[in-house]
């Protein structure tokens, strides 16, 4: 009984904002959907069903008696829709021709990659649902789960999952020109790291906001970035805010690229051994 906690916190889940572990840690992934996944099924079916064809056109041509042609057709379908699919995903750590082209990947319900068993699970359940009922099923069970998981997925413990995602624009931007002079000489390194991440949100989301809320906004968060700063500028509460967050991001990042330069001019010196140490 001592054993149960631990057992259960290595359960993910799915809610409403993604994937969550059971240490309550949300992974920034996205199930596929439905559709997405229907579309790269499709086209996995389609290569199976090419496959299985090309490898009756080279039997057809051995000339083996009609017993013969009936054992190998059945290896055929077996390898074709169930042994080359598990072997693809276990090889590929959950991917395939389809997924590929859809940009997905099949996981484990924690995040982590899959294995023999989940593959074949999948490819074994396949067989019904997919090829049996001519995908009726897979695609009843996919658009009745909140995460789109087909039967397969359910056994397996698995799902599927969007690895091709838009890169996000950036957003930096410069001190602004008339607070250069300021900047030389400004000192904004004890602003806390929660008002400089509210700062920063602001300015992600400021062109969504009517030009009132969003100047009550820049006025606020002034207020309280003030007294992390100095000298104070004499500038308006959103070019104040502005020249804040660049020269904030601008120094940490000559900070990291020191702390770069100093660990790589120690690089020799912490990867070789001590003198008279045996070299192994």
């Amino acid at each position: 009984m001592a054993d149960a906690p631990a057992v259960a916190q290595s359960v993910a889940r799915f809610d409403d904002e993604g994937v969550v572990t059971g240490e309550a840690v949300a992974l920034d992934v996205r199930p596929a959907s439905a559709v997405i996944r229907a579309g790269g099924a499709v086209i996995d079916v389609l290569l199976s069903v090419l496959l299985f064809l090309g490898l009756l056109f080279a039997v057809s041509g051995l000339g083996i008696d009609q017993k013969g042609f009936q054992a190998v057709l059945i290896a055929g379908i077996v390898t074709c829709i169930v042994i080359v699919p598990t072997t693809v995903e276990t090889a590929s750590r959950g991917r395939s021709l389809g997924k590929l082209a859809m940009g997905l990947r099949v996981v484990r319900d924690d995040g982590g990659a899959i294995g023999f068993r989940h593959a074949f699970i999948r490819a074994l359940t396949g067989v019904i649902e997919i090829y049996l009922t001519f995908g009726g099923l897979a695609v009843l069970v996919g658009f009745l789960n909140p995460s789109s998981k087909r039967l397969g997925d359910l056994l397996a413990g698995t799902h599927g999952q969007v690895e091709r995602v838009p890169k996000l624009p950036s957003t930096a931007f410069a001190v602004p020109a008339e607070l250069t002079s300021w900047a030389a000489i400004a000192d904004v390194g004890r602003l806390p790291d929660p008002i400089a991440r509210r700062v920063a949100t602001f300015f992600v989301n400021a062109e969504h906001l009517s030009p009132e809320s969003r100047a009550r906004a820049a006025a606020s968060l002034a207020v309280e970035v003030t007294p992390f700063v100095s000298p104070l500028p004499d500038a308006p509460a959103e070019r104040f805010l502005a020249g804040v967050a660049a020269l904030r991001r601008e120094r940490d990042a000559v900070a990291l690229a020191l702390v770069d330069a100093r660990m790589a001019s120690l690089s020799p010196e912490l990867t070789s051994t001590p003198p008279g140490f045996p070299e192994r």
